[in-house]
């Protein structure tokens, strides 16, 4: 594609003489310009992947991926049934969910009451892997678990006890009231997603059946895939073949979220690209500079017999050369630093005394990073396709300098 010549013209060109350190400083900054732009692009694409993945990660092991309510008809057994023949890759379980008031140490919250059977093997598992104290053998009858957050803010420890009232309402002789019952906790749970273990309470079934009020019939079926990507194709299906049924996934729950991460991403995007755009005027405005710095020459290469495609290359490849290898330091920066992200942050964070990611608005303990190499693909592409265009825009006016005058009083 390029000849020796023209590449020999090329690295001549970027090496300036020592009175040319006036372009010396504009390669400079072209590079430097391009290289800190792509790295940030990638630096902030991999914080919002990470950061859209780990809530994903949460949301998927905190909820089910599917829940399939009775909508005031009773969910027969058949349903139940016929989904475990038609697909081998779920598991379900029952449970009932509702809003409810935690009262303890003269302090209430509202909160959601969340009724589970400890043996169901999703809920096992999230137990299992979530627990901070407290055992699930003491997760019986009139026992709840509560999360961290939520025992911290209320001043809560095992074996304490707290009265719940539900939105259900029972006839007194002096009116209606809400219902509400004594429970002792049997253990707290950690899921490192701040708004759960703040504003959920887990209960047994019946209990939750009883302080709501409810019966057995009322109880919602969650279920869980091997694939939650594959929920809303399920809720699809199910919805077709039981229409009484109200149905919802995990998807439709956050589909505002997820939809607001996405813009911003791609928001972002947009923005941080033109740190590249605005670095390759540089290249433009130096390699202008060097065309009419470089007039004679360019001359005395035309009477040689070089002609102007050969010439237009070799100055192309000078602005070229410096956006591909800003490009290139970019993203080995942008990785590393991706890489070493949190670590950064506790750096930052101690040294400078500044809370740099609060969980308490994110939701999540470290600042998430994952490195997509499709993205960096994307701006690696984008990167050169920025250097070649302001690259060729200078070079291109080669063929329209009068070069004959720089030789004419030689």
């Amino acid at each position: 594609m390029f000849t020796k010549v023209e590449r020999l013209i090329s690295s001549r060109n970027l090496r300036p003489k020592k009175k040319e350190g006036f372009l010396k400083i504009i390669s400079i900054f072209s590079f430097l310009g391009i290289m800190l732009g792509v790295a940030i692009l990638i630096i902030v694409m991999s914080v919002m992947n990470g950061f859209k993945n780990d809530l994903t990660k949460k949301i998927l092991g905190l909820n089910p991926h599917v829940v399939v309510q009775p909508n005031s008809f009773v969910i027969e057994d058949r349903f139940i049934d016929d989904l475990k023949k038609k697909y081998n890759n779920i598991s379900m379980s029952k449970t009932y969910s509702g809003e409810g008031i935690v009262i303890s140490n003269n302090k209430a919250k509202g909160l959601i009451l969340k009724g589970v059977n400890k043996n169901e093997k999703k809920i096992k598992e999230f137990l299992e892997k979530n627990i901070t104290s407290g055992s699930i053998k003491d997760f019986k009858k009139n026992y709840v678990f509560v999360g961290t957050e939520l025992a911290f803010n209320l001043n809560l420890k095992d074996g304490d006890l707290i009265n719940l009232m539900s939105s259900a309402f029972i006839s007194t002789p002096i009116g209606s009231l809400p219902k509400q019952e004594n429970f002792k906790i049997a253990g707290t749970f950690s899921t490192g997603f701040l708004e759960f273990d703040q504003n959920v309470i887990f209960l047994n079934t019946e209990d939750a059946l009883s302080i709501f009020d409810k019966d057995s019939a009322d109880q919602n079926i969650e279920i869980y895939l091997d694939d939650p990507m594959e929920a809303d194709e399920l809720k699809v299906k199910i919805q077709e073949s039981f229409p009484n049924y109200y149905v919802y996934s995990w998807a439709d729950l956050n589909k505002s979220f997820f939809s607001a991460l996405k813009v911003e991403r791609n928001v972002m995007f947009i923005i941080l690209t033109l740190i590249i755009v605005v670095a390759a005027f540089n290249i433009i405005s130096g390699l202008t500079i060097l065309i009419k710095n470089k007039t004679k020459e360019i001359a005395i290469l035309k009477t040689l017999g070089l002609n102007n495609s050969s010439i237009k290359k070799s100055f192309f490849l000078t602005g070229f050369s410096i956006g591909f290898f800003a490009t290139l330091t970019g993203i080995i920066v942008g990785i590393i630093f991706s890489l070493n992200i949190e670590k950064l942050r506790l750096f930052l964070s101690t040294v400078f005394n500044l809370e740099i990611f609060p969980s308490d608005i994110y939701f999540l303990e470290k600042l998430p990073s994952e490195i997509n190499f499709n993205s960096i693909l994307i701006i690696f592409f984008l990167s050169l396709l920025v250097s070649a265009v302001a690259s060729y825009i200078p070079a291109n006016n080669i063929s329209k300098m009068k070069t004959f005058r720089a030789l004419k009083y030689e």
